[in-house]
């Protein structure tokens, strides 16, 4: 696994010339891609949204009316596919403000984007987009390398529980955005003895009550559509709507671990107390804590340009679509420049995460 030491970082931190020479062009991209976003890129949300829709109008239909099983198992697919796209494509990027100042995408503005995934929005930007996006791999900056019973990186503190490890992050997988929710509302640090840096901040009875209901909320909005809602329309065929809602959130959830992992396990991971002394040495740490995954367009669009982390984590609020554009530009600048750009097959990847994981559940790793 690839880390940094505290010398390393001083040593890129003192390379002005190169790392100015390097944010400069960076820079000079952003400018470049944000004054072109435009009436394109809404209508391409837009046609996305209006697939995913046409996704979810064909899976429960055919879920409901099919009786053998391959009609069934093409309604579980089309459903998963509306899912997917809800939370990558769209929900992720809305999130993230991609779209806040596009006319014609009023629908997808972070402020009052409602996240079709049971995930609580306020928890998501205040724990993802403001701290792991600003503090990317950074020991006790960073919440998304302490899970609690979840061990992502050598610079966090070994817990007995992390013995079990290469079986327990994979039954996150199952439930993957429930376990994000979890995380996001502050309900890991109340019961699953979360380290740093702590969601919540405090455990005052006033804050407790706020976690819960932030996570309860939104999981009894979503799972009371999907697994209540939805089957009870069906009346006689209840339990088969069910198990296809069922089915198709826990095809979501894997394929979205799947994807999520392998963009940061593996990368370098940095000791606390790591800081970036200018934008210029931020870009290079963001790089350096990121790893892109090589998919066909087609299986990106799926991944919702997560595949594309490098890039994502430089320019969080571009979307999507922008980020598979210019993906070898940024490569080309990273080499040039001499930052490290990591990239590899989504296969090759996972072995690599698989073993990484395997590795921190020993106490002789940290």
């Amino acid at each position: 696994m690839h880390t940094a030491t505290n010398e390393t970082v001083a040593q890129t931190s003192n390379d002005r010339e190169r790392l100015a020479a390097f944010a400069h062009a960076l820079d000079g991209l952003r400018a470049e891609i944000e004054g072109q976003l435009g009436s394109a890129d809404a209508a391409y949300i837009k046609r996305v949204r209006t697939v995913s829709r046409a996704m979810e109008i064909a899976g429960r239909t055919l879920i409901h009316v099919s009786f053998e099983p391959v009609g069934f198992g093409t309604g579980v697919a089309a459903l998963w596919a509306h899912k997917l796209l809800e939370l990558m494509e769209i929900g992720h990027s809305a999130l993230h403000g991609a779209y806040d100042d596009l006319p014609g995408a009023e629908a997808f503005r972070a402020q009052t984007f409602v996240w079709n995934a049971p995930i609580d929005e306020e928890g998501w930007h205040k724990v993802h987009n403001l701290r792991h996006h600003q503090y990317t791999n950074i020991a006790g900056r960073d919440p998304d390398l302490d899970f609690g019973a979840l061990r992502l990186s050598k610079h966090g503190k070994y817990k007995l529980a992390h013995v079990l490890q290469p079986l327990t992050n994979y039954a996150t997988w199952l439930g993957f955005s429930a376990a994000i929710n979890l995380h996001v509302t502050g309900m890991l640090d109340i019961y699953a003895g979360r380290g740093e840096p702590a969601i919540l901040p405090d455990r005052s009875p006033a804050t407790i009550r706020a976690a819960h209901r932030a996570a309860l909320g939104k999981f009894i909005r979503y799972y009371g559509k999907e697994y209540i809602f939805y089957p009870l329309l069906a009346g006689p065929f209840f339990w088969k709507t069910l198990l296809g809602n069922v089915l198709s959130d826990v095809g979501r959830d894997v394929w979205a671990g799947a994807v999520i992992y392998c963009g940061h396990v593996g990368a370098t991971d940095f000791p606390a107390g790591t800081r970036a002394k200018g934008r210029p040495a931020w870009y290079a740490l963001q790089v350096e804590a990121a790893y892109d995954v090589e998919v066909p367009k087609v299986v990106s669009i799926l991944c919702g340009g997560l595949d594309y982390q490098i890039e994502h984590h430089l320019f969080p609020r571009l979307p999507p679509n922008r980020l598979r554009e210019i993906r070898p530009r940024v490569r080309a600048i990273c080499e040039q420049h001499g930052v490290t750009y990591r990239s590899a097959s989504w296969p090759r990847r996972l072995r690599d995460v698989s073993r990484i994981l395997r590795t921190l559940a020993t106490p002789a790793i940290g």
